[in-house]
């Protein structure tokens, strides 16, 4: 137990302060204990949303996180709190209103919570972009895991290892990406298909953009290290992960009015679950889990591959976030299931144990 609060006592402390403005809001809005309490439950149910949707996230932010030096370890999880949080879950909106109503800002903030339904329209609207954006990335983020000729531990053996085969074909998952971001377009209006297009090309380019500028930066690095000098900066890795974390906030921020379209009790909720899933980063690099359950990565990695196909689908049909939540879970728990049989199987087989 005081392992466990080592890790997440700062995500409970800032979970209590957000209940307490999630209630004080409650009350002031609308001045009844019902209010309140519906106020309290949607900000609770939304933390709840957000950590489900986001679990594999933290997975992968631990595998890219624990290749980092110490220094860009802790600005990932200071500043990218601020990121993720202020950023990703506030800022995000009121630009897309911003954007979209052709409005400043602070006219986007007053639209948000003197007309919160024509704000939550706005976002809406805005999603045909944001499923294109962030489905390609993710989509480009789960099959470069897989398609890797180096890669010689295979959980889903049939198709990780026909991927490790062919990922000697040059940018095998680029064209995999955009013939399905061109498939999905095909079944839109032809205005709505131009926009998911472009979006979808852009969050290929951003993808490639950010690897492109992490590599540079690697040789840079090795060209140090050949001539004596030990410095080694994590640049590259910082900005794949902020980029990634935008990515998975996209289907929370959108999924979000569903349940609310009041922009407080919204930014309140995902913060709350945004919080917990840098807590669980945290938790996974300390305690080396990732190494300890061989199969876990691929889990992860799996469900972010089904949840870039599911943004991209998501342009044409509406799935409930519920089920993209549950099938990322299911994902990672059979991974975390097979891994745990692998190191007792493997615990069985040592020569310890045959003689006992």
């Amino acid at each position: 137990m005081q392992t466990l609060l080592r890790y997440y006592s700062f995500s409970l402390l800032f979970t209590a302060v957000c209940l307490i403005i999630a209630g004080w809001y409650g009350w002031m809005s609308s001045g009844t204990i019902g209010g309140t309490m519906s106020v309290l439950w949607i900000v609770f149910v939304l933390s709840i949303l957000e950590v489900s949707l986001s679990f594999d996230n933290a997975v992968v932010n631990a595998t890219v996180l624990r290749e980092m030096d110490p220094v860009w370890q802790q600005r990932f999880l200071t500043i990218g709190i601020l990121i993720a949080v202020f950023g990703m879950r506030i800022v995000f909106p009121i630009a897309i209103v911003s954007i979209a109503a052709s409005i400043g800002p602070w006219a986007a903030v007053e639209l948000s919570l003197g007309d919160p339904e024509e704000y939550e329209r706005i976002v809406s609207a805005a999603h045909i972009g944001i499923a294109g954006f962030g489905g390609a990335f993710l989509s480009m983020v789960g099959l470069t895991f897989f398609f890797d000729e180096e890669k010689d531990i295979h959980w889903i053996k049939a198709i990780e290892e026909s991927a490790a085969r062919f990922s000697s074909v040059p940018a095998l998952e680029i064209a995999l990406v955009l013939g399905l971001v061109y498939g999905v377009s095909t079944l839109l209006e032809p205005d709505d298909a131009l926009t998911f297009l472009g979006a979808g090309v852009l969050g290929l380019l951003t993808y490639i953009g950010v690897h492109a500028l992490g590599e540079i930066i690697e040789q840079r690095e090795v060209r140090k290290k050949a001539a004596g000098e030990m410095v080694r900066s994590g640049l590259g890795g910082f900005l794949y992960l902020e980029v990634l974390d935008a990515s998975f906030s996209f289907d929370g921020v959108v999924g979000a009015f569903a349940l609310s379209n009041n922009m407080i009790v919204i930014a309140l909720g995902l913060s709350v679950g945004a919080m917990f899933v840098r807590s669980m980063t945290v938790h996974l690099v300390k305690t080396g889990t990732l190494s300890q359950y061989r199969f876990l990565e691929h889990g992860a990695f799996w469900a972010i591959i089904v949840l870039g196909v599911i943004m991209l689908v998501s342009a044409k049909y509406h799935i409930n976030e519920t089920i993209t939540g549950l099938i990322g879970a299911t994902l990672i728990g059979l991974s975390l299931a097979w891994s745990i049989r692998h190191n007792r199987s493997e615990r069985t087989a040592t020569p310890e144990n045959a003689q006992t």
